[in-house]
């Protein structure tokens, strides 16, 4: 990604000096068709993992290894401890990158290594024997996707122009719920088998991250300037001023908040499935056609909203609408508690789902505090999406535990209402 400053400061310098050369135009053009079109299957190979293992094959282990009785208590506490894990390593990761320097420039070393490591951890959970072996492989898995992740999610601002941002910004989204769909589709197929699905997932994350660094070659990174390791300064990571900074606080909020909605009920589709709808046995036969059902919405949005953002030059009408349909999709299986009802809201929350990521993430990076610090800035952004992972199965499992299933829903529309207001306030975004 290219950084707007940088933008700016080219324009300048080209405007005194030789316009630049066909050729070179050429270049850069083949090499931005080449980013846009292998960011989606990178991002789709981590979210194929956050798709597939959280809410179905972690759920189903935990099913078999400690009952129904104790399910629910410990798929909050193993999500939650792993999502702690998450939120702290995607900042902490985004400022290692920053300050990385290195012939394959400031990204490629983090994405590779944190894909092998986090592929190695996740093949670690299918031998997973105890609860303790559980939560520390699913950490580490944690730790390892999001080191990847963290410095991936930096490749907008980095390399690609604000023009364009939300197109690349739907292709990034398209990759995301292709991914997360997709992973719960082959979860569900592979849920007999879930070693193997967990050696599936390793490797085609390794092999699609690894292409990306290899088809995209950053600039090498070594001469840069490097400011001098300050501890105060480097626990700073996790903190970005709302005062100094009120657009970025109140776009992190609003992904927090619709996020946080989101998963309070998706985060327990497969239980939802079993003990709200009463299906038993027969859920997890359900999940690819949710699935379908979601991708169909959204294909529908995120084709159409990311390239309408950037020709209208607005992102705040869409990711306030977006939030707004996804609070609506959540309320549907509370109104009709069936098999139907749960169609209704994957597909709505799908279409939702998909305006949202296609604008949400151009209009971030335009709100981001500097231009030194963009995969540090994205970390801390991203904590909007680990941190509901932590709030959602801890407050879901409470609820579920003391009132059942069908609180969930309202609840989690409220929140998801409260993400779309969030983004009213930003000015220097329209």
């Amino acid at each position: 990604m290219t950084s707007s400053s940088g933008n700016s400061n080219n324009a300048t310098s080209l405007s005194t000096a030789e316009p630049p050369q066909p050729a070179a135009q050429e270049d850069d053009g083949r090499k931005r068709r080449r980013l846009i079109a292998t960011i989606a299957p990178a991002t789709s190979g981590i979210s194929l993992i956050w798709g597939a293992v959280p809410s179905i094959l972690l759920a189903l282990q935990v099913q078999q290894a400690f009952g129904d009785d104790a399910k629910v208590a410990i798929l909050a506490l193993v999500t939650t401890i792993g999502a702690i894990a998450a939120m702290l390593a995607q900042p902490i990761a985004g400022a290692l990158s920053d300050r990385t320097r290195s012939r394959f420039g400031k990204r490629a070393p983090w994405i590779v290594a944190g894909s092998l490591c986090g592929g190695i951890a996740l093949i670690g959970m299918a031998f997973a024997n105890n609860l303790a072996f559980l939560i520390a492989a699913w950490v580490m898995v944690q730790i390892g996707y999001n080191f990847a992740q963290g410095p991936l999610s930096a490749i907008m601002p980095d390399r690609v122009p604000r023009s364009i941002r939300g197109t690349f910004a739907a292709v990034l989204g398209l990759g995301s719920m292709f991914g997360s769909l997709g992973g719960q589709i082959l979860a569900a197929s592979l849920s007999s088998n879930i070693p193997a699905a967990y050696l599936l997932l390793a490797g085609f994350a390794v092999i699609v991250l690894t292409l990306f660094v290899v088809l995209n070659p950053d600039r090498s990174s070594k001469d840069a300037a490097v400011e001098p390791f300050v501890l105060r300064k480097f626990a700073h990571t996790f903190w970005v001023s709302p005062i100094k900074h009120p657009d970025f606080f109140w776009a992190f909020t609003s992904r927090l908040l619709t996020y946080t909605g989101y998963f309070v009920v998706v985060g327990y589709k497969l239980y939802i499935l079993q003990d709200y709808l009463g299906l038993g046995q027969k859920a997890i036969g359900l999940i690819p056609a949710l699935g379908l059902v979601s991708l169909a919405g959204l294909l529908v949005s995120t084709v159409a909203a990311g390239r309408l953002s950037d020709r209208i030059g607005r992102r705040k009408p869409f990711v306030f609408a977006s939030g707004s349909i996804v609070a609506a999709a959540l309320v549907i299986p509370l109104a009709l508690p069936s098999v139907t009802g749960m169609l209704l809201m994957a597909g709505l929350a799908g279409f939702g789902f998909g305006c949202f990521q296609a604008v949400d993430a151009a209009l971030i990076s335009e709100v981001l505090p500097s231009d030194r610090s963009f995969a540090k800035d994205l970390g801390v952004v991203n904590i909007a999406v680990t941190l509901p992972q932590i709030l959602a199965p801890a407050v879901a499992g409470a609820i579920v535990l003391s009132f059942g299933y069908a609180p969930l829903f309202p609840i989690g529309a409220t929140i998801g209402i409260l993400g779309a207001l969030a983004v009213i306030p930003i000015k220097s975004v329209r």
